[in-house]
């Protein structure tokens, strides 16, 4: 009885750990697991296994140093390491971030073009009013609560795949056997989704939120639980997203590229009530990660500068802070007005998010494990075994990258 009010405690406390998780699955990340699952099936399911203990590793890192040094992952890198050194990492992180917001905000404008009739176009002003009257006029406590219940909405994709009636056991199969196919279309499918999991702003928005709420070391188990739900119920989602596309895209050979194109294939394909429930996700998943995608910006400069900082703050004390937020709402706006595409932003995000993954898997292990900064919370075991393996997932799959472009 004890613990089950201790877990229902910790539910109830559900906060950055569980909205990292979710807005991880952002419109953008839909559509690479939804290509993922329309031109590999449910080839590529183990990786959803192999980076969800990754991805707890890496955000439980996070969450220890945050609660341990009261400090965000900006003021780490300062404190830690150069200026010049955080500060290239942050503006590399800001560029990836803007077009990651372009990126989403088309995708959500195009499924509301797909549903209205009305151009994407007209979409993205009305998009980003909403998220600036929230941000601006409500409360943190309100915009916590909001952002956590789009994080629920999320499971609509489970239901989704639910539908499908897929085969338990050629799940399974696929779930815990590797299949690998020496190709170059599966090893930048498999590159794409590892990249997708496990992001930078994921690192800098639960750092600082976790900074925000004021936890000690006391709660540090709480902050653990609060991570490990956030990870697993993200990678779950994704599992099903592919899973979904594999029953309905995959299995009538029908290719996509856009949110759009997957939305309008899905209604013939699966019906009205999977068009719903994907469109219903991509929705939500656009107003959950937009405002964690420029939340991260904000917070990261206005640490670097020194700047007050917060959704609790007033706009008349904290007028850096909502500059950078608001700014990065217009000016993916603005990418999106001009002749790049979403799935070029998307593609030059994943880029430099590959560039900054490993460096900053480097840095989490690092501080993690001085007993000087850390005293007697130095990282467990388990965080430090898949911190490396992540470390060494990233490098790779950045030289693979790399290669990729420019070879």
């Amino acid at each position: 009885m004890e613990n089950y009010q201790k877990v229902k405690e910790r539910i109830k406390n559900f906060g950055p750990g569980i909205i990292t998780g979710g807005a991880d699955n952002d419109p953008a990340g839909i559509i690479t697991y939804t290509m993922i699952g329309a031109t590999t099936g449910l080839h590529q399911l183990w990786l959803m296994l192999l980076s969800t203990p990754m991805m707890i590793a890496v955000q439980n890192s996070v969450a220890r140093i945050a609660i341990v040094t009261e400090k965000s992952l900006s003021e780490v890198l300062k404190t830690f390491y150069t200026k010049k050194t955080a500060v290239t990492i942050i503006s590399l992180l800001l560029i990836a971030n803007l077009f990651t917001i372009a990126a989403d905000m088309e995708a959500v404008a195009q499924i509301f073009e797909v549903i209205s009739g009305v151009r994407a176009i007209y979409w993205l002003i009305p998009i980003n009013l909403t998220i600036g009257y929230l941000v601006i006029f409500r409360t943190y406590k309100t915009i916590k609560k909001v952002l956590v219940c789009l994080t629920a909405v999320l499971s609509v994709y489970i239901f989704s795949a639910l539908k499908c009636k897929p085969s338990v056991e050629v799940l399974l199969i696929n779930t815990f056997i590797p299949h690998i196919k020496m190709s170059a279309a599966f090893f930048m499918a498999a590159l794409g989704l590892l990249g997708t999991t496990i992001s930078p702003y994921m690192m800098f928005w639960q750092a600082t939120e976790e900074k925000i709420e004021h936890k000690t070391v006391v709660q540090i188990e709480d902050a653990t639980f609060d991570t490990v739900a956030g990870m697993v119920y993200s990678n779950l989602v994704a599992y099903f997203i592919i899973v979904a596309a594999a029953y309905t895209l995959f299995k009538h050979r029908i290719p996509v590229s856009t949110i759009k194109d997957a939305a309008i294939a899905i209604k013939p394909a699966a019906g009205n009530l999977s068009f719903a429930l994907f469109s219903t996700g991509i929705i939500a998943a656009g107003f959950l990660a937009i405002p964690v995608l420029a939340g991260s910006s904000a917070y990261a400069i206005s640490d670097l500068a020194g700047w007050r900082e917060g959704f609790e703050e007033k706009i008349s004390n904290a007028k850096g802070f909502y500059i950078v937020f608001l700014g990065s709402l217009l000016i993916g706006d603005i990418i999106n007005l001009s002749p790049m595409s979403a799935v070029d932003a998307l593609y030059y995000s994943q880029i430099l998010d590959g560039i900054l993954l490993p460096f900053l898997v480097g840095v989490i292990y690092t501080v993690a494990n001085n007993k000087n900064v850390m005293g007697d919370f130095t990282n467990t075991r388990f965080n430090n075994i898949f911190c490396l393996v992540t470390f060494a997932v990233a490098l790779s799959c950045t030289a693979i990258m790399v290669w990729q472009v420019f070879v």
